[in-house]
């Protein structure tokens, strides 16, 4: 018998763009039992409408949030909801890619570890071209996720290569004992932390990864990073 249930929890806030494409996707996936739990997070892009009129018979939870939360709330509405026997967190939009949810069961089915996290630094050939002014946004944003996962590891004691990765696969026991209390983006340093000071290692596997900017959609700034390192530092030594 098949014992794979996966949970698919998916924060979303104004992804009208991505949102069915990404569905699509997660339908597509083959010989794996799914749940997904769909969170609008206030959405005022005409998000909402679109899950109402196309999605409400595709999906199986849909959670809608008054008024935006963040991230961290979204996974906090849709954990009491979750019936699978593994679960992961899949952003709305389409900078990761379902078809790595093999890769990464894969892994957890083999009993070693409990947590998995998907790397979109392992296995990466480009390399940075520091000189171009049309790639320096992205060139930051890749050496800001190296110099926070260095700063994680450090203070952690681990030795992953993407801390920040959207791709965090749990045995359901393991996420429903994590008490998140992050609303926002910071619920990754948060979770990074809880598990390391629960001494479960967490593996990581290779996924594919199409990261996109600020102009299309990209939430992520500056002030993320800072607000990591303080995460880090309230959930290892002062919680």
């Amino acid at each position: 018998m098949n014992t794979t249930f996966l949970s698919i929890i998916i924060p979303c806030f104004n992804e009208k763009k991505t949102l069915l494409k990404l569905i699509a996707k997660i339908k597509k996936i083959k010989n794996i039992k799914k749940q997904i739990i769909l969170v609008d997070d206030g959405s005022n892009d005409g998000t909402r409408e679109i899950i109402k009129k196309k999605l409400t018979n595709k999906i199986d939870k849909i959670i809608f949030h008054k008024k935006n939360k963040g991230k961290g709330s979204a996974i906090q509405s849709a954990k009491k909801y979750v019936k699978g026997n593994f679960v992961i967190i899949q952003d709305a939009n389409l900078e990761y890619y379902p078809s790595d949810y093999y890769k990464l069961l894969n892994k957890l089915k083999k009993k070693k570890f409990r947590v998995v996290y998907g790397s979109r630094v392992l296995g990466r050939t480009e390399t940075l071209n520091f000189l171009s002014i049309k790639n320096f946004p992205k060139n930051f944003r890749i050496v800001g996720n190296y110099f926070l996962t260095f700063i994680s590891n450090l203070i952690n004691n681990q030795l992953l290569t993407d801390v920040h990765t959207c791709y965090k696969m749990f045995d359901k026991k393991i996420f429903l004992s994590l008490n998140i209390q992050e609303k926002g983006f910071s619920f990754c340093p948060e979770v990074t932390t809880k598990i390391a000071k629960l001494s479960y290692p967490i593996a990581e596997v290779p996924i594919k990864y199409n990261g996109r900017e600020i102009k299309d959609g990209k939430k992520i700034r500056l002030k993320d990073a800072f607000i990591a390192i303080y995460t880090i530092l309230k959930y290892r030594y002062f919680d």
